[in-house]
């Protein structure tokens, strides 16, 4: 599915996660689209478990003495399946289409961030979207749209 098209089911499915559609559709999508736009494909791959939770990786950073909680969004099924070096029966790659990863992303307190592996020959190096930017950046775009006059939007 495009991107576009992305972005107008999350626009449309608003009611379901509590959110009017004007603000999806004139604060929210235009980050979500922002932040896609900077990466390579429409869909990647997510860990989940067997209750469909998505499987979240601690990175210690001895440099900062804290750490990160991340969620490793991959290129392919293969690239997922053989992340670890080894196969486990109870997690399973599942596609999640690129805006429904972010708008996700947004929503997540406990995750720090995204890595996009979009190399499946070279894991060790992806595209990092933290929470927080693109947290602050939707703030941002909702506040100026609450500043909007409604004759003007």
């Amino acid at each position: 599915m495009e991107l576009k098209q992305q972005l107008e089911v999350l626009i449309n499915d608003a009611a379901d996660y509590g959110v009017a559609p004007i603000v999806i559709e004139q604060a929210i999508a235009p980050v979500l689209k922002l932040f896609a736009e900077q990466l390579q494909y429409l869909e990647y791959y997510v860990l989940q478990n067997l209750e469909s939770d998505w499987i979240l990786t601690t990175i210690a950073n001895p440099r900062l003495k804290e750490d990160k909680k991340v969620i490793y969004a991959f290129a392919s099924v293969e690239s997922a399946a053989t992340f670890q070096g080894k196969t486990n029966p109870d997690l399973m790659a599942m596609p999640i289409p690129i805006a429904q990863l972010l708008f996700r992303l947004f929503s997540l307190q406990q995750v720090d961030s995204i890595i996009f592996l979009e190399d499946s020959r070279n894991l060790n190096h992806g595209i990092e979207i933290k929470r927080e930017h693109l947290s602050n950046l939707i703030q941002q775009q909702i506040e100026q749209l609450k500043q909007t006059p409604p004759h003007i939007a």
